[in-house]
């Protein structure tokens, strides 16, 4: 793959419902990002596994945004694992805080299944293994 030209065939993951996807995505990297690095730079040493958890929360996050905007099916199948991963980590760590609240003195993006994000970090998973399937099922034939 050399350059960053759109390679002739590549599946096109931004058009219709994943644009709002990768809008979603861009907004959850700007929270989960912005609210660890404070949390991480003052607050470290109160819930240092919560204030972990959302840093990589928004990194996963970001990873998913790039692999959405680059398209192609390598990109597809890395969004497709990543969404994977951030599904069963919102769904242990979602677990985890309602069995053992005292597990984390403060907050993730991922606590009670996104409930302080209106629990777009359950549905956004869900809602993009869906598009990313369907994108490949749609994919031109060659």
């Amino acid at each position: 793959m050399a350059g960053t030209r759109e390679e002739p065939g590549r599946t096109r993951l931004i058009g219709g419902p994943g644009l709002l996807l990768v809008w979603l995505y861009g907004v959850m990297v700007v929270g989960a990002v912005s609210r660890s690095a404070y949390q991480i730079a003052t607050e470290f040493d109160r819930a240092p596994l919560a204030y972990t958890l959302s840093a990589v929360a928004g990194v996963v996050y970001g990873f998913i945004t790039y692999t959405l905007v680059r398209g192609g099916e390598t990109a597809r199948r890395a969004a497709l694992v990543c969404c994977a991963a951030e599904l069963v980590g919102v769904l242990t760590v979602g677990t985890w805080t309602l069995v053992d609240p005292s597990a984390f003195p403060d907050a993730t993006v991922w606590s009670d299944y996104g409930m302080g994000y209106l629990f777009i970090p359950v549905l956004l998973p869900l809602t993009a293994v869906y598009w990313l399937r369907r994108a490949r099922t749609e994919q031109p034939a060659s």
